[in-house]
């Protein structure tokens, strides 16, 4: 449904609300005061706007479930070659591509809802997965300024710092990954967080801070499943440096 017409019914909605409101009033008008016609008034726009917003969060969940179709779609020969059915693409990459831009539209068309914001994030995932770091950044961007301290906020962040680390930003990588580590509040596992520090600061060509990190991680969290990665960084440092 396009965005003028889904304007237009919102706007046909409440206003058929309000008119019978004004109905009701008329024909009572000596029976109530203007504090309850207020009342009635206000109370009746919300339900109409209830009512258009129940719509517009199924209308982006139909778009997000069409981009999922596509991005779980089997990747292989034509469904009738294999005498199968269902959607296929011939490689993973032509299948990413056409689930980003599905995405985005979803996102673009409902970017206030939790769907939307959902199909933001996969938009940023997927722009990821096709080497498109700065792409990925603006999505990643818009989750966390909508989401703020929200699960999928604080797991944008952490998308965000990866994308800026691919795209050679390390001083900004470092600076958000530092701030991730520091949050006692946050939800996010803290030694997977030191463990992609660590290797931006690698990546930087800062070896010392890159070796202090990966200590931290290993005294803090000894039973960390990072802690073999972690070990064969500094490994693989200490024979760099040599």
């Amino acid at each position: 449904m396009k965005r003028a017409e889904r304007h237009r019914l919102k706007q046909n909605d409440l206003g058929e609300i309000t008119r019978q409101v004004q109905d009701l009033v008329s024909e009572r008008k000596r029976d109530i005061g203007w504090v309850v016609l207020a009342v009635a008034i206000v109370a009746a726009v919300g339900l109409g706007y209830w009512a258009w917003r129940s719509r517009e969060q199924g209308d982006a969940q139909k778009l997000l479930a069409d981009a999922m179709v596509i991005q779980e779609a089997r990747v292989g020969p034509p469904a009738a070659a294999t005498g199968g059915s269902g959607l296929t693409f011939p490689t993973e990459r032509e299948r990413a591509q056409a689930a980003v831009g599905k995405f985005k539209a979803a996102a673009d068309a409902y970017p206030a809802t939790d769907s939307g914001l959902f199909a933001r994030y996969q938009e940023a995932s997927t722009h990821m997965v096709l080497g498109n770091p700065s792409e990925a950044a603006k999505a990643y961007q818009d989750v966390v300024d909508r989401a703020g301290s929200r699960l999928i906020g604080q797991t944008a962040r952490l998308g965000l710092a990866g994308a800026r680390a691919r795209s050679g930003q390390y001083d900004q990588a470092i600076t958000a990954y530092k701030e991730l580590a520091q949050r006692k509040d946050g939800v996010l596992p803290i030694d997977g967080i030191l463990m992609e520090l660590g290797r931006v600061y690698r990546d930087a060509g800062r070896a010392g801070e890159a070796q202090q990190t990966f200590n931290r991680l290993i005294e803090e969290f000894p039973d960390s499943t990072f802690n073999a990665d972690a070990k064969r960084e500094l490994e693989a440092l200490k024979k760099a440096t040599a």
